[in-house]
């Protein structure tokens, strides 16, 4: 059975992954400093993005509709406003899958403290921001 899924929330989320990753991951804001820690070319051609930048809008996708799925499952479960429901199953997602495997593969690889610690900073607004969505507006006939 798949739960009550508002779609548009979940396309709606979906772009906001792609507004949040282009603000955080701008020169002026976070871009240079995960540039730096990454090791990643900054100027390098645009073209070389795409491909990137099409699996981000596909993940993200997956992201938000999950995130969507377990919001329902959780608020039928456990009652209470749909919003809350949204935003608590963000946080625990995020920490028990994101930011703990980003931890995990991040110290076996050997990578700074300061990139892990900006990425999952990054995935935590992200999902937030997706709850937001998610939870103002809930599938039809669930609230």
């Amino acid at each position: 059975m798949v739960p009550e899924i508002n779609y548009w929330a979940v396309l709606i989320a979906t772009a906001s992954s792609m507004v949040v990753g282009s603000i955080w991951y701008s020169k002026k804001v976070l871009g240079a400093r995960w540039a730096k820690l990454a090791g990643v070319d900054m100027d390098r051609p645009a073209a070389s993005a795409t491909i990137a930048i099409i699996v981000t809008v596909l993940v993200s996708f997956v992201t938000a509709w999950v995130l969507a799925g377990a919001t329902t499952i959780a608020w039928h479960f456990y009652g209470g406003v749909y919003f809350v429901a949204a935003l608590v199953t963000s946080i625990a997602l995020w920490a028990g899958f994101t930011a703990a495997r980003f931890i995990t593969h991040d110290a076996f690889e050997g990578r700074p403290t300061g990139l892990t610690v900006l990425n999952i900073a990054h995935e935590l607004v992200t999902v937030i921001v997706m709850a937001i969505i998610i939870g103002v507006w809930p599938p039809a006939g669930t609230v």
